[in-house]
């Protein structure tokens, strides 16, 4: 019936979402794509994409009043149901045109929480959520009183940038009044925290109508600001179940969805259980589903599919109707992953049977292995680490941000 085939407009700087894209037309939908011009020949899921629109430049290139317009213009003659972000920088844009179109979802002061590093951590705060000590870099002098009180080191942090792009860490005061004044008028855009030694967690979850029904927990094995400035392996798997941090995160978790207001979909939030004192802390959120493969790793362990359920939940609230989370499996899966000194890396030599996923992407080497026991997936990770290592290898200069979102 036509009343229940809805329209969606998708958003995606970058080539990501197949999987969500596919799901959702497989709901019987209409599915419509807005992504950068530079991406058309990216292999889209273009058989099950209705209609694709392309903005010029990426990301930042955007002009939002054209954006707005041009959905103005479809909409003349397609209602639109729903407005999904696929990537962080897409939540802006996705939050603009819901304002502007009153179309219903995450509006643009909720959105801030999932974006703009200050918001999230004054919005923690207000929740009474474990932060590390943080100040903005509005004023001379609460930046001088944070800098006379709170040990070094501390990280000047882009409040709106996608992990760990762009973090600078400090180690005195001078140097760190160095690095605002350099900044200019674009202070305001960075803010100044303590920076907190110990293990970085990700806890991976799909909510609907307020509810968290799935979340996963695992542990970076190599942080992200370790790799993005001195290079190095990634790797992350998820942790033991019910263990202890296991259940701290989990109720820490809640409390982020709960108290920044997320209703529905997917959502990736990263944690710090501090060397100093044990605890857990919360460091950012992000309203969509992880990068770098996470979501396969997820898949492995757990047999839930974030992206296809994500358009699940999507076409079940478009549709007002009740969305059944899949029977959950609960194993073990991490992943390891870098770059590549070759183009397309042979990796035919790693052949244990716990690999199930290989990275497909140019100049990049990585797997996916999955096991029930999981002092074997961490072995394996350790033991390819090693040899990715010596055989594939190889780091970029990290680019210095210069177009703050």
């Amino acid at each position: 019936m036509e009343n229940s085939i809805k329209n969606f407009i998708c958003i995606s700087n970058y080539f990501k979402g197949n999987d969500f894209l596919i799901n959702l037309k497989k709901q019987g939908n209409r599915v419509y794509l807005i992504t950068s011009e530079k991406l058309r020949d990216k292999a889209w899921a273009f058989e099950y994409i209705d209609e694709i629109f392309f903005m010029p430049g990426q990301d930042i290139d955007w002009n939002l009043e054209d954006l707005l317009a041009g959905v103005s213009d479809l909409m003349r003659y397609k209602k639109i149901d729903a407005i999904v972000a696929l990537d962080d920088f897409d939540v802006e844009k996705a939050t603009y045109l819901r304002e502007n179109l009153r179309i219903d979802g995450m509006g643009q002061t909720t959105g801030r929480y999932f974006r703009d590093k200050l918001a999230m951590r004054i919005r923690a705060k207000s929740c009474g959520i474990s932060n590390p000590e943080f100040v903005s870099l509005f004023n001379d002098h609460d930046i001088n009183t944070f800098a006379d009180t709170i040990p070094a080191p501390w990280v000047l942090k882009p409040r709106s940038e996608a992990s760990a792009a762009g973090i600078i860490k400090v180690y005195d005061k001078e140097t760190l009044w160095n690095h605002i004044t350099e900044m200019g008028n674009n202070r305001f855009k960075y803010l100044l925290e303590q920076f907190r030694p110990g293990a970085v967690f990700h806890c991976d979850t799909l909510i609907f109508e307020g509810k968290i029904l799935f979340s996963l927990t695992s542990q970076y094995l190599a942080t992200p600001m370790e790799i993005s400035q001195g290079g190095g392996i990634f790797r992350s798997a998820n942790i033991a179940y019910n263990s202890d941090d296991d259940k701290e995160i989990k109720r820490v978790n809640e409390q982020v969805i709960k108290g920044f207001g997320l209703k529905h979909g997917a959502s990736h939030t990263e944690f710090i259980k501090c060397d100093e004192d044990g605890k857990i802390y919360f460091l950012e959120t992000a309203s969509r589903v992880g990068g770098a493969h996470l979501a396969e790793m997820v898949h492995a362990a757990s047999d839930i599919n974030l992206w296809q359920e994500w358009a699940v939940i999507e076409d079940a609230l478009a549709k007002q109707k009740n969305y059944k989370l899949p029977k959950i499996k609960k194993e073990f899966a991490g992943i390891v992953l870098t770059l590549s000194k070759f183009q397309h890396p042979d990796l035919s030599d790693f052949n244990d049977e716990e690999i199930c996923f290989r990275v497909p992407l140019d100049y990049h080497a990585g797997l996916i292995v999955k096991s029930k026991n999981h002092a074997r997936v961490r072995a394996l990770l350790d033991l390819y680490a090693e040899r990715l290592t010596n055989d594939f290898a190889t780091t970029a200069k990290q680019e210095k941000v210069k177009n703050l979102h």
